[in-house]
């Protein structure tokens, strides 16, 4: 699959897939940031993508970002429209401090991933009815 993508500083290498088996590639820190403690701060990317078609670009931090940084993503992973491509829509990744101390990404520090998922639209089709029997709600398969 071809794809377009800009990087806002050529100095930083293109995103890449570390090995054969990689269904993930990495994000790199366009410039230095920190994160204060218990707080929500934007790390850029560099990049700007232009996902194709039948696609969506999912955002999520390495496994490894957590445990190490103390970062992690408030809404669990970031979802890239195809229609997010325009000339300021660089990738931010939005990241939660849930230490105590402040956390700093330097420049060039590997800090997400990203994965292309193939999407389909749902067209919608009411009922009144579902026909299917209550499951009595979260955890309703373990009763």
């Amino acid at each position: 699959m071809k794809v377009k993508i800009k990087r806002l500083d050529k100095t930083l290498p293109l995103p890449r897939y570390e090995t054969d088996g990689s269904v993930g590639f990495d994000l790199l820190c366009r410039e230095s940031v920190t994160i204060e403690p218990q707080a929500v701060g934007l790390i850029p990317a560099n990049v700007i993508v232009e996902t194709p078609p039948g696609y969506m670009l999912m955002v999520t931090l390495r496994s490894s970002t957590p445990r190490k940084r103390g970062l992690l993503i408030p809404h669990g992973l970031g979802v890239i429209d195809q229609d997010y491509c325009g000339e300021g829509d660089e990738i931010q990744i939005q990241v939660y401090n849930f230490t105590g101390r402040a956390v700093t990404i330097e420049r060039g520090d590997k800090i997400a991933q990203g994965i292309f998922v193939r999407v389909d639209k749902a067209e919608w089709v009411e009922v009144s009815e579902m026909g299917s029997e209550t499951r009595s709600g979260f955890g309703s398969t373990d009763q």
